[in-house]
């Protein structure tokens, strides 16, 4: 999964996921304007298995958070030069997986500029689009379980938390959330996600004693969806297995 390499930049041009717009408008007598743009609205799904009271996540690359973290870390000066403490200059070099990663970065850049591909890598929610007019919500859901996280679970078993708008700076999309039990005996595949679509996933198991401490932990990276899913779970669901959450 974190084998990043031949990193090129170029303009999106076309996309089948993405389409910008530039909106013009008043607003109390202000005119204004906002760029925004127009995505798929997604599912996402809290998965609890009941056998080992552990929460299952997915683990994958994401390109958009590997480039906000190349161009954070492309606007701090480096520092490596004032470095003067034995091994600083060693601490500072790339190792050779990053150097390999970033062998073929673009417009000139040299490789040691690109992070490693583990910042990247985030914790999610399993989650897909709502790309399928003739599915509902809950069978949309249901068929990502079964592709990500290798679950076989019926849609009349996916209970809705709720839904909310997602990226509302840029996007706007409504993303609905469910919950859903697993047990060991409906855990039909390894999961891993659809090949065929470029997914790669790893699939995460979180022990229940363990989430809290997990979604508050900065050094982990993961979604907003990871952190709220947990919260729901505590407040409303956790007395009924009797295990703390480690708040």
């Amino acid at each position: 999964m974190e084998e990043i390499n031949n990193i090129e930049v170029a303009p999106c041009t076309e996309s089948d996921y993405l389409k910008p717009f530039r909106v013009h408008y008043n607003q109390n007598g202000t005119k204004k304007s906002w760029d925004f743009m127009r995505t798929h609205d997604s599912v996402s799904v809290l998965i609890f298995n009941t056998s080992s009271h552990c929460f299952v996540l997915v683990k994958q690359f994401r390109p958009a958070v590997y480039m906000c973290e190349w161009e954070r870390n492309k606007s701090q000066p480096t520092q490596s030069a004032e470095k003067t403490e034995e091994g600083a200059a060693e601490a500072a070099a790339p190792t050779a997986a990053e150097s390999q990663e970033g062998q073929s970065a673009s417009e000139g850049e040299s490789s040691s500029q690109w992070p490693p591909a583990s910042a990247g890598v985030t914790y999610e929610l399993c989650a897909g689009l709502v790309d399928k007019p003739d599915l509902s919500l809950e069978e949309i859901a249901r068929q990502e379980v079964l592709e990500e996280c290798g679950y076989d679970v019926p849609a009349s078993k996916l209970k809705r938390i709720t839904s909310y708008r997602s990226g509302v700076g840029v996007t706007g999309a409504k993303q609905t959330m469910f919950y859903a039990e697993v047990s060991d005996d409906n855990c039909v595949s390894a999961g891993g996600g659809e090949p065929r679509e470029g997914e790669l996933i790893e699939v995460v198991k979180v022990p229940l004693h363990e989430a809290m401490t997990f979604a508050y932990d900065e050094r982990i990276p993961k979604t907003m969806g990871v952190i709220f899913s947990f919260i729901w779970f505590h407040n409303n669901m956790s007395p009924k297995y009797k295990i703390s959450t480690n708040v």
